[in-house]
């Protein structure tokens, strides 16, 4: 009988609410000490302690020590994508739903998805790139990046040449656990997200995964990419 993975105990640790909601307060990439992650979770401190443990022994989080301090983050990319994935079944499987709060509404609207630009901005996004042509949906769950993308990418700030593919390639589609379409994910996404935060386009919420964008933003989301800040409103606002 062939060797299989331990799916069952990987299940076991996500499954718990508390463990859930640390997981999905960390998808952003960040590193949270364990009173942050209590707190989120809705657990008492010796509780998360008991949780974080279980989690870093799972392989699902690293921790890096800073003095007394110690800060706990997820494994990497395919723990995130892991989550986002299963995010995205169960917004399938919702039937009724309560209304958002601000907070969530914001999340819904654009956030960070690890370290890519997720939301239905990050949807818009990658249609409004789609439908330039400056990418196209390939085999394997990839984006194809052309030679006008390559260019537009460039001017936008991203050094294409210094990208290095990983397994899943330049450019994968990552399935919006809210929107229930692809965005753009891999290196290309990722540099894409620092360049536009750079670029002064968009801001990063302080202490959550919420992105804003600025009037600056809007203007070159306009002229870029036919992005309009009233009529992507006026989408959101009928899903």
């Amino acid at each position: 009988m062939s060797a299989q993975p331990n799916i069952s105990s990987v299940a076991f640790l996500i499954a718990d609410p508390a463990r859930a909601a640390m997981l999905m307060t960390l998808i952003d990439g960040c590193a949270l000490p364990a009173g942050e992650l209590a707190r989120a979770a809705g657990v008492t401190a010796q509780t998360a302690s008991a949780h974080l443990a279980k989690l870093l022994n799972g392989g699902l989080l690293s921790c890096e020590q800073q003095g007394r301090h110690r800060y706990y983050r997820l494994m990497d990319g395919q723990v995130a994508e892991a989550i986002e994935r299963l995010a995205a079944i169960c917004s399938a499987t919702t039937v009724r739903r309560r209304p958002l709060n601000r907070a969530a509404q914001d999340l819904r609207f654009a956030r960070c998805c690890y370290d890519h630009l997720a939301g239905q901005l990050g949807v818009a996004v990658t249609q409004a790139l789609q439908e330039k042509k400056f990418i196209a949906a390939g085999m394997d769950k990839q984006y194809a990046l052309s030679a006008a993308g390559n260019l537009w990418f460039t001017a936008i700030g991203v050094d294409i040449a210094a990208l290095k593919p990983t397994r899943h390639g330049l450019a994968r589609q990552c399935l919006d656990w809210t929107e229930r379409t692809h965005h753009l994910a891999g290196p290309l996404g990722v540099q894409l997200l620092s360049a536009l935060c750079a670029a002064g386009w968009l801001r990063r919420i302080k202490s959550s995964r919420a992105i804003q964008v600025t009037p600056k933003g809007w203007a070159g989301l306009k002229t870029q990419l036919g992005i309009d800040e009233n009529t992507l409103a006026v989408e959101t606002t009928g899903t």
